[in-house]
């Protein structure tokens, strides 16, 4: 299901929490929603689910306007996990799932599966407060997806994994995705922003300030940095052309390779240089990670007046 975000705002008390946001989600595709704490996230989160409404502008479903029905399509997952304690793990997730629509025994069946990929089928009879963190979250996390809604909304799925937990989630999400699943994922985490999303939007005080594929925002602020791996016996002749071409130059983990960092629009000149000298491993174009791009495009934009 695609979703459209036309022009929202939304005021709390005097705050500005969305000033006129428009995106677009496209259907069965990852979209990472970004933006530092405080940005207006989690209110237009809100509205997706119909805990709030947005004081002027209009979400679109497939061409619809947001409505009670959709509620039964979207799986959300929010930051801030809540489940019944005293409960058994087992029963509660049983009992999620109905509210959800879903038959007892189809319910059962869906979860043990479930349970038996997340490594969790010892902790059915147990009580959730008997459970780790993590463990909580992968609870959370099968009883927001368990009856296969059109939407997914994660909201910091990955906070409080371990890197192998992580992994498993991101593959299951992956997953989701390839079954036919829209999803909108709200992250800090970059590294996973760039592993997961086709799409994403950054959102400062309110205000969308990017949007695009990541491939293209990488592009779009490229710095014309490039490396070079070098294998070569004349070390020397090498380190000559730094004042020449302004290089940064360190040994790679061969001990006969130079890792060479060369900042310009072309390495033509260079790259002669060095062949006269050594044998040229790889040459790459060295593209601003997320993480860098979401700080440059914050502070930019706080620095205005």
């Amino acid at each position: 299901m695609k979703i459209e975000v036309n022009n929202v705002t939304k005021r709390y008390a005097g705050h500005l929490a969305l000033n006129n946001v428009s995106m677009e989600v496209p259907a069965h595709g990852i979209y990472g929603l970004l933006g530092p704490n405080g940005a207006g996230k989690t209110t237009l989160i809100r509205i997706l689910n119909q805990i709030t409404a947005p004081d002027s502008g209009q979400v679109l479903i497939d061409g619809e306007p947001l409505h009670p029905k959709h509620i039964e399509r979207i799986g959300y997952l929010p930051e801030e996990r809540g489940l019944y304690k005293k409960m058994k793990v087992g029963e509660q997730a049983v009992y999620l799932a109905q509210l959800k629509g879903i038959g007892k025994a189809a319910a059962e069946q869906r979860l043990k599966q479930w349970f038996d990929r997340f490594e969790i089928t010892g902790w059915w009879n147990k009580t959730v407060e008997e459970l780790s963190k993590g463990m909580q979250q992968k609870i959370q996390f099968i009883t927001t997806i368990i009856h296969e809604p059109d939407i997914l909304i994660f909201d910091e799925p990955f906070s409080g994994f371990d890197p192998i937990n992580a992994n498993l989630l991101k593959e299951s999400i992956l997953e989701l995705r390839d079954k036919g699943a829209t999803i909108l994922l709200s992250t800090h985490n970059m590294n996973s922003v760039e592993e997961l999303c086709d799409r994403i939007a950054l959102i400062n005080k309110g205000e969308k300030i990017l949007e695009g594929s990541v491939a293209e925002i990488r592009r779009q602020h490229h710095t014309s940095t490039h490396e070079i791996l070098v294998q070569t016996e004349q070390r020397a002749e090498v380190m000559n052309l730094m004042d020449d071409f302004n290089l940064q130059i360190a040994t790679s983990e061969a001990a006969d390779t130079l890792k060479i960092t060369f900042t310009g629009d072309s390495a033509k000149a260079l790259l002669h240089r060095i062949m006269e000298v050594g044998n040229l491993v790889s040459y790459q174009e060295i593209l601003p990670s997320m993480n860098d791009i979401f700080i440059q495009e914050v502070q930019s934009k706080n620095a205005q007046p």
